[in-house]
């Protein structure tokens, strides 16, 4: 039976979704709770990797799976072998036909900044502190050329391999809250390390490192050195996956 589960995690300590021979994933984490609860080898397939040190708040996975437990109650046999860092919120019977990385339509990510003199410990797991003040403006003004279909050659990872670099961005929009400012992405797929360069292009731009011109040209002429730098992963957050249907009963 295929089962579809909406999985959070804290990525700090994980080498990323995809197991790996360098360190603990979220994969094989999974693999080892169901294991344990089932006594089955399970392979878990993701949306997509989410790199070292990012985490998730909505990442959606199937896999194969023999019990005979209710469907919705598959998260709470999975929850009792997990570490603190992972959780399942739900799972479900997944429809007919479906696979998590290829029916999967849309992508969220937050990536998160706070503004601050000193450094607030209590925020740095999941945001990154940057000095001084930035212009909103800027910022929001930066993220919307990002919107549309473009070429994001020069926002990807030089090891990355791919078959082509153009993907379609729906939206970017800013939200600001004290010295808290949250940068939310949607779009149909994401290149390696892509919104987190777009993160720091965006920065760049908003401290006047980086102009408007420089961002257009750097998506026209896929020039890296245009772009601003790739932001720390502890900032980036996998917030939901869209696949068009309602997987669960929540």
């Amino acid at each position: 039976m295929r089962y579809v589960l909406k999985v959070a995690y804290d990525g700090t300590d994980f080498v990323g979704w995809q197991i790996q021979p360098n360190g603990i994933s979220v994969q094989q984490t999974l693999t080892d709770a169901a294991r344990a609860a089932f006594g089955e080898e399970v392979i878990f397939t993701a949306s997509g990797r989410t790199d070292s040190g990012v985490h998730a708040a909505g990442q959606v996975c199937h896999a194969d799976i023999n019990c005979n437990i209710p469907p919705e109650k598959l998260a709470d046999a999975l929850n009792c072998h997990l570490p603190p860092q992972v959780a399942v919120q739900c799972s479900a019977i997944a429809p007919e036909g479906f696979d998590s990385n290829r029916s999967a339509k849309k992508k969220t990510y937050r990536y998160s900044m706070y503004f601050s003199p000193r450094r607030n410990p209590l925020k740095d797991r999941y945001s990154v502190h940057i000095k001084g003040a930035i212009d909103i403006n800027a910022l929001k003004k930066a993220g919307s050329l990002f919107e549309g279909e473009h070429d994001f050659k020069a926002y990807c990872a030089s090891r990355s391999q791919v078959k082509t670099t153009v993907r379609t961005v729906y939206s970017v929009n800013v939200e600001e809250r004290g010295e808290d400012i949250d940068i939310f992405v949607c779009g149909g797929g994401f290149l390696y390390n892509m919104v987190r360069t777009m993160a720091g292009t965006m920065l760049g731009c908003a401290v006047g490192a980086i102009s408007l011109s420089d961002i257009s040209r750097s998506l026209a002429e896929g020039n890296r050195s245009l772009a601003g730098k790739t932001m720390p992963a502890r900032g980036l957050t996998l917030l939901s996956v869209d696949y068009g249907v309602s997987l669960f009963k929540e």
